[in-house]
């Protein structure tokens, strides 16, 4: 499902219990210096990410200062997060002139700590080539590396190296729960483009063999995933971001199905064996 960019008022994109992705949560906040903003999502353990602008956040007593230091957009440095139990009061205050700030979360009912991902604790991940139009970077929030603090919620940001070409490919999905094969994760995206009047394609293939469906996306576009094969690519000459939301149905180590008709590519593409790993 696509979902254009509109002015949401702070209110959530991605609601408890949607009906296409009930795992997941999303909301944009947008903020003025000194505006404050204060929630809690029952059900759901959450994470706060500046794309812009720089906040303070109070979680019930866990303060995490100064968080985010991008200023013109998304590719203007390093992101930073703080995760926020199930059910936890945030509140998130803005000390730069603004802030565009994303909060994230998915279904989980245990109650764990709160803390924060500083820039030198991400989990980087490089893959692909110019010559395979399959070049990307993956900057994790909450990868590999939290699987004893978080319980199913996993988070990145994603760009295109250089302008132009494909990501997500070869085709992969993740809507059943078949174990070892593959997990259910529900996925949600923002996408972002340099210059920002870029765009690109999100595809959509229920099954292998048949014809799907497209969307066209924009500067701000949410695409929320159910189930099918989801590759997404950039016109040339553009610069595409996406911050990406897993929520896992039964756990957080998400298990991808690559595509039967494409699954032999995975081995014509530099790194991407260890891209896959990074998100188990």
């Amino acid at each position: 499902m696509h979902i254009p960019p509109f002015d949401n008022q702070n209110k959530p994109i991605v609601d408890v219990d949607d009906p296409c992705v009930p795992l997941n949560y999303f909301n944009i906040v947008k903020l003025k210096k000194g505006e404050a903003f204060e929630y809690a999502v029952p059900g759901y353990e959450t994470c706060i990410v500046p794309a812009t602008g720089t906040i303070d956040v109070d979680i019930e007593g866990f303060k995490s200062q100064g968080l985010g230091e991008r200023v013109e957009d998304v590719w203007d440095g390093e992101p930073e997060g703080v995760y926020v139990p199930t059910a936890a009061k945030a509140e998130m205050v803005c000390m730069s002139n603004e802030a565009e700030v994303f909060v994230c979360g998915a279904r989980y009912d245990k109650v764990l700590d709160a803390f924060d991902v500083r820039k030198d604790e991400l989990d980087l991940v490089q893959y692909g080539s110019d010559e395979t139009k399959t070049h990307r970077k993956i900057k994790h929030i909450l990868g590999t590396k939290y699987h004893d603090k978080v319980g199913r919620l996993l988070v990145s940001e994603l760009f295109t190296v250089g302008e132009g070409g494909w990501s997500g490919f070869p085709s992969h999905k993740h809507d059943t729960d078949r174990l070892p094969d593959e997990t259910r994760h529900d996925e949600t995206y923002n996408f972002r483009f340099k210059p920002n009047h870029g765009s690109g394609l999100q595809m959509l293939q229920r099954e292998d063999g048949k014809p799907g469906d497209a969307y066209h996306i924009v500067d701000g576009s949410t695409i929320c995933l159910d189930s099918g094969y989801h590759p997404c690519a950039v016109l040339p000459g553009y610069q595409m971001y996406y911050f990406t939301i897993l929520g896992g149905l039964s756990q957080r180590s998400l298990v991808q199905f690559f595509q039967p008709s494409h699954a032999y590519q995975i081995e014509t593409i530099p790194g991407i064996k260890d891209m896959i790993a990074k998100f188990k």
